[in-house]
């Protein structure tokens, strides 16, 4: 399972496992917007690859992870400090005490439950169709969407354990580390191996990260570009 797989996670993910859903043009991809706004290049682009991500990006913001060397012109819209956290390569995590919860796999039929307990609690880019990428868990209290995590990216040999969210009034309860940790256990189960990306500053997920065993890669750059 190598790493290098994971500096270009976006375009390995989109021309791999996700290539049935990439928009392609020449060797730009990209997600539908409605499923995620991220989009690649290869790392040894040429300035013909840029002006056709450009056209795919249309009137979206070029969204990219780690990118090469960008052509002059381009203009940095914003920008998130990040870290690539890895999980253990051989460790199984020992499963969570569940209590009375119970854990369900999300579907089509929960994409707009799913959408607004994200919209509510800001996990990272979030759409409508976001489900599609990989598999969801969820919780439920008294019918109501409560917490959920699942899988974005997926670059040869790895998923990335993404849209950990929990809704505020049921915080503190240890549903994100149960959740991740049976999307973690569904991961290794394929033969992958689970990753993750964090905001550097965020101090509380990177130290709940760590005590289930998951050590920082590298650090990396989520930036949104308008093409010059």
């Amino acid at each position: 399972m190598r790493h290098e797989t994971l500096d270009n996670p976006v375009w390995a993910s989109l021309t791999g496992t996700h290539s049935g859903l990439a928009l392609v043009n020449g060797r730009a991809a990209r997600y539908p917007g409605d499923v995620s706004p991220f989009m690649g290049v290869p790392d040894d682009a040429r300035p013909e690859d840029w002006h056709d991500l450009a056209d795919l990006a249309g009137a979206d913001p070029v969204v990219l992870v780690n990118p090469p060397a960008l052509p002059e012109g381009w203009s940095l819209l914003r920008q998130i400090k990040g870290l690539q956290m890895l999980a253990p390569k051989d460790a199984q995590p020992d499963e969570p005490t569940m209590g009375d919860w119970q854990v369900d796999q999300l579907g089509p039929a929960d994409a707009a439950e799913m959408l607004a307990l994200a919209v509510a609690t800001e996990p990272g880019p979030f759409a409508a169709r976001t489900g599609m990428l990989g598999v969801y868990l969820g919780i439920r209290e008294r019918g109501k969407l409560i917490a959920m995590a699942g899988e974005r990216l997926q670059p040869d040999g790895w998923i990335e354990i993404s849209g950990v969210c929990t809704d505020p009034a049921y915080r503190g309860r240890g549903l994100a580390r149960l959740l991740m940790e049976r999307v973690a256990t569904g991961i290794r189960q394929r033969g992958q191996r689970p990753f993750l990306h964090v905001v550097a500053d965020n101090v509380g997920a990177i130290r709940l990260y760590e005590s289930m065993g998951y050590f920082i890669r590298r650090a990396v750059d989520v930036s949104a570009y308008r093409p010059g």
